[in-house]
């Protein structure tokens, strides 16, 4: 048996790792700027995070069933703690894909309708609410056993968003409030306080997708944070357990749990809770939120140093590099060339960044040097 040859790889075999630093088969050192898709929350093979997991695999290991786990409630209250949504209730599940899922199924269940109205560039983990980035179509796809249409609109236009409300048939607005594989785009502050409103006038749920965003990424816990607004639901995954699979749907106590409305196979097992513990605990001593509130500002000064930038994009740790051509080449030179890991995006233009909280200033003056000489570089090749 063969993989199934959908991604497209970079002939890079890393063998360990160590907080930003990624190390191949060769024993070759990579500054790690984009923590596979910013999952890697605290740093690579971090103390505490190593000593945790291996204590839980001694103990328990891993166990999953309709059990009782105090790991769970442990985890709920120090989220809630650190993230200032103390009154929400927290569902544990696998992945960002999965946390969505059962997002748009409760608010399907709690207004009893099936529409959803999504953004142009969004992506919501391949769900029933997710589109190829560039793309700004409706598709079919089942929620609450009833046929569902997700309706993408463009971002930042109040009057489109009220129109759709109108009909009567949305059962959840679902945004991410840093767009993460579709650019980096976000929504204004006037648009998410607007869509607030229009979705309580209209009895529709407002779940803000903090999959990539969440966990400190953009400087504060969740970047809707930035915005004074209060979403029905909050789903989570990425940084939440810094590489194990992880995901969470944090609950507006508005709604009712029942018995069987919501399920998974995996979530809330204990080693996954003692990962996201492990987490919460490094990101609270290590200050890594006021962290990356400080390299966003060093990152975005240096990046005034590049003629040929045309925009930066996003917030904390969560940032974009718009450049006038495509960054395919650039990430090319940057990884064989200088040894350091970048994103892309559906934007071709744009370089992402998106590096363990740990990261420091140094770490930046790395990349910034090593960009200079590759964009030098390939001017001189033109």
């Amino acid at each position: 048996m063969k993989l199934f040859d959908v991604y497209p790889l970079y002939d890079v075999t890393p063998q360990r790792a160590n907080d930003v630093f990624v190390y191949d088969n060769n024993g070759v050192e990579y500054l790690d700027l984009y923590g596979g898709h910013a999952v890697i929350s605290i740093g690579h093979a971090h103390p505490t995070y190593v000593e945790r997991l291996t204590e839980q695999i001694n103990k328990v290991g891993f166990y999953s069933n309709a059990v009782q786990n105090p790991l769970q409630v442990e985890l709920a209250e120090r989220l809630g703690r650190l993230s200032n949504c103390e009154d929400y209730d927290l569902f544990l599940c696998n992945s960002g894909a999965e946390a969505n899922e059962n997002a748009l199924k409760l608010a399907s269940f709690h207004t009893g309708k099936s529409r959803v109205i999504a953004f142009k560039n969004a992506f919501h983990g391949r769900t029933s609410a997710a589109v190829a980035a560039t793309d700004n179509r409706a598709i079919n796809a089942p929620i609450n056993n009833q046929h569902s249409v997700t309706t993408f609109l463009p971002l930042n236009q109040l009057h489109s968003l009220d129109y759709e409300l109108a009909f009567g048939d949305v059962c959840a607005v679902i945004i991410e409030p840093i767009q993460g594989v579709g650019g980096l785009d976000e929504p204004t502050t006037e648009f998410l306080q607007g869509a607030a409103q229009l979705c309580k006038k209209h009895k529709v749920v407002l779940i803000l997708d903090e999959i990539q965003s969440g966990y400190g990424r953009s400087g504060k816990f969740f970047a809707f944070q930035n915005h004074n607004i209060e979403p029905d639901i909050i789903t989570v995954a990425k940084g939440m357990g810094n590489g194990f699979p992880m995901g969470g749907v944090l609950i507006h106590p508005k709604f009712k749990a029942k018995h069987g409305m919501l399920g998974t196979t995996f979530g809330g097992n204990h080693l996954a809770c003692t990962a996201g513990l492990a987490v919460l605990e490094v990101m609270e001593k290590e200050n890594l939120i006021e962290n990356t509130a400080k390299i966003e500002a060093y990152f975005k000064e240096k990046a005034k140093e590049i003629n040929t930038l045309q925009k930066i994009k996003g917030r904390g740790l969560m940032l974009g590099m718009e450049f006038e051509q495509p960054v395919s080449d650039i990430r090319k030179a940057l990884i064989y060339e200088k040894h350091i890991f970048t994103g892309g995006s559906a934007n071709k233009n744009l370089l992402r960044i998106l590096p363990p909280l740990t990261i420091k200033e140094h770490h930046i003056d790395q990349f910034f040097t090593a960009l200079n000489d590759v964009l030098k570089n390939q001017k001189q090749n033109e």
